[in-house]
């Protein structure tokens, strides 16, 4: 029954992204309906292909499971992919805005969405104690691996947040999370509960033109991942009980060819 079932999700989300890659939208639509009846958990990230179509309400997040998958099937190649094949160096960016503020020395540092260690590796030598949090398993052990974190978390970063009563940190990054959120709200105020006073809050963005947001704070764009207009991640860093800094203009990564647009956020805990 369950290889059955397997094989039915399989054909259904086959069908669902050719149909979705040959333009006929609402076909693929009605498939990636079938794949979510027989997927609730939605492994494949059908939700947000409906949104990226219009055909679907943007939803406040990426379904977790969703996110687990996509990095745990690319674990062994995304440093590669990511920096070599899409040019994604915010880490390094990140790295460069903090000494330019001459902020260099950190006590504690939690690295949100850690992935493979990426800006635990462009940090390293600024943080006397780092941890990382990550969902996907697969990329928690190629971090640990590499030995740049004191402690490492499997777990969805919100619910760390929520959950943690270590002692606060004085730098939380967080450079490839907010595509793979929505709604910020969640995750900024639990930020804020883990900042000591006077602590830094880092992370990027991705954005899109004005209109392609159709009014909304936020939306899901082509590439399947979340968009945020610059005034809405202010106001709700704002409302979490932080100063923004800064909100560097930044190329985040290119996708197909195109650069893509994107904010790297400073902000300070009031």
């Amino acid at each position: 029954m369950a290889k059955t079932e397997d094989d039915a999700l399989a054909e259904a989300y086959d069908r669902a992204l050719a149909l979705e890659k040959a333009g006929d939208f609402d076909a693929a639509a009605k498939a990636y309906a079938e794949v979510l009846a027989l997927d609730p958990d939605d492994h494949g990230g059908a939700v947000v292909r409906l949104a990226s179509m219009k055909r679907g309400d943007v939803p406040v997040r990426a379904p977790e499971a969703y996110v687990a998958t996509l990095f745990d099937q690319h674990a062994d190649v995304f440093d590669k992919v990511l920096v070599e094949d899409l040019g994604y160096h915010v880490p390094l960016l990140l790295r460069q805005r903090l000494f330019d503020l001459g902020e260099i020395s950190f006590e504690r540092l939690l690295d949100l969405g850690c992935g493979t260690g990426l800006t635990g590796a462009a940090l390293e030598d600024m943080a006397d104690d780092a941890t990382g949090v990550d969902l996907a398993e697969n990329m928690v052990e190629i971090a640990h691996e590499k030995g740049l974190y004191d402690t490492l978390y499997v777990a969805d970063a919100v619910e760390y947040l929520e959950d943690n009563d270590d002692a606060p940190f004085d730098l939380i990054a967080a450079t490839d999370v907010l595509p793979y959120l929505g709604a910020l709200e969640p995750l900024f105020g639990a930020a804020a509960k883990n900042a000591a006073a006077g602590a830094l809050f880092a992370f990027s963005s991705e954005t899109l033109p004005d209109d392609e947001f159709d009014g909304r704070p936020y939306t899901v764009g082509r590439f399947q991942r979340f968009a945020h207009t610059e005034a809405y991640v202010r106001q709700a860093l704002d409302a979490a009980g932080f100063t923004c800094l800064e909100a560097g203009d930044i190329v985040v990564r290119h996708e197909q060819g195109l650069p893509i647009a994107g904010h790297l956020f400073i902000s300070r805990k009031r």
